[in-house]
């Protein structure tokens, strides 16, 4: 399936590793110019040299999401490094840890913060400054990388921050949809990307265990027996943001291979 993305212009936050890298990496397969964001210049170079073997434009622009005033300046570099945007990919959070999660007595207000500031208000803030851009030409794509912690208890913060992207993708989704601009949020799991020997080993530490153990309890939650990996997810994402999606927005799509034992309508 062609996805028309030829040509299509991209931005990516969280764009330098993991799933955000992969997204970037299938955008400029199927086509796209893409701008790469994150905070470490360096990273970002890396990560452009594997997006660029493609051929189309690659913008490698430093950024840090929680400053308004730097995302609205990224979106200007990419108007005019690209000629416009077409879709935005908000990646850029804080990755789930492997630390143990805190009880209530020692959840701090500032760990909450942190969370909210950096996804839900980092991603707000980059839908808000690409937004007039996809309005005024009647065509966008938005898709938002949450997290199934929106749809299980465990982790407080992990949690409250997740549904509150979906919350946010669904109200943007109605407000943006008649301009031609779509707006949907995925759910991945936990995800095999180049962090994951260090998680499991520190999973296994706390647990242990050994990280093939825990590789293997973790595999035996999905539906398909096997973790998803990050060009998995990409795929999904892709598609979201391609012309083809046009019959899906405002809605959560779960990329974690399937949650044993759960319905959800």
């Amino acid at each position: 399936m062609d996805l028309q993305l030829t040509g299509k212009r991209a931005v990516v936050t969280g764009g330098s590793r993991g799933i955000g890298l992969a997204v970037a990496d299938r955008l400029a397969e199927e086509g796209a110019h893409v701008a790469l964001v994150a905070r470490d210049r360096a990273a970002l170079e890396t990560a452009a040299a594997r997006v660029r073997r493609h051929g189309t434009t690659v913008l490698v622009l430093p950024t840090d999401t929680t400053d308004d005033a730097a995302v609205r300046a990224m979106v200007g570099a990419v108007v005019g490094g690209l000629g416009g945007v077409d879709v935005l990919v908000n990646a850029a959070a804080r990755p789930a840890g492997s630390a143990p999660v805190p009880a209530l007595a020692d959840l701090h207000d500032d760990a909450l913060r942190a969370e909210l500031e950096t996804k839900v208000l980092g991603y707000l803030r980059c839908a808000r400054a690409v937004a007039p851009h996809m309005t005024a030409q009647g065509w966008g794509r938005i898709v938002n990388v949450s997290g199934l912690n929106a749809r299980r208890t465990g982790s407080l913060a992990g949690s409250v921050r997740n549904v509150a992207v979906a919350a946010m993708t669904a109200n943007l989704a109605d407000e943006l949809g008649p301009a031609g601009v779509t707006v949907t949020v995925v759910h991945p799991g936990t995800t095999v990307t180049e962090r994951t020997p260090a998680v499991l080993a520190a999973l296994a530490e706390r647990e242990g265990s050994t990280p093939d153990a825990v590789a293997a309890r973790l595999a035996a939650g999905t539906s398909i027996g096997r973790l998803v990996t990050a060009d998995e997810v990409a795929d999904v994402v892709a598609f979201l943001a391609s012309p083809r999606s046009a019959a899906v927005t405002g809605d959560a799509i779960a990329v974690g291979g399937g949650t044993r034992g759960a319905i959800h309508y």
